[in-house]
């Protein structure tokens, strides 16, 4: 069975470069799933958990924002931020959740809803893939 390449970049490093049998994304518009020889094309991504399957294993990381790629069985994704589960702090993350909750219960000029709302929504994918 062929394989499909991934290569998930953030700005300082290459984060993920490997082979991957499908690959589940979190798209703006809801999750989408790429197996070889899928139609190419890009878009946005939004917080949630990447799913890499290789045979009978499966990968998960935690993925926030960015954009995908996907062109001749190369997936490439350029994003801000991915985490596997072992490099979550699962206290930071539901302290960061309170945070953006409490903040979005404030109603007032001064707070900046939609980087609330944004905060809310990485801590909470955060906390997702932690507790798996």
């Amino acid at each position: 069975m062929s394989k499909i390449s991934l290569e998930v970049i953030q700005p300082t490093k290459c984060k993920v470069n490997d082979d991957y049998d499908h690959v589940i994304i979190p798209g703006v518009d809801g999750d989408f799933g790429i197996s070889e020889n899928h139609t190419p094309f890009i878009t946005k991504i939004r917080p949630g958990i990447l799913q890499l399957f290789l045979g009978n294993k499966l990968d998960k990381y935690a993925i926030h924002d960015g954009f995908v790629t996907v062109d001749n069985n190369q997936v490439t994704i350029v994003c801000d931020v991915i985490e596997q589960e072992n490099e979550i702090n699962l206290k930071r993350a539901e302290s960061s959740k309170e945070r953006a909750e409490k903040r979005l219960k404030t109603i007032s000029g001064e707070i900046d809803f939609r980087r609330a709302e944004h905060a809310l929504k990485r801590s909470l994918v955060r906390l997702g893939l932690g507790k798996n």
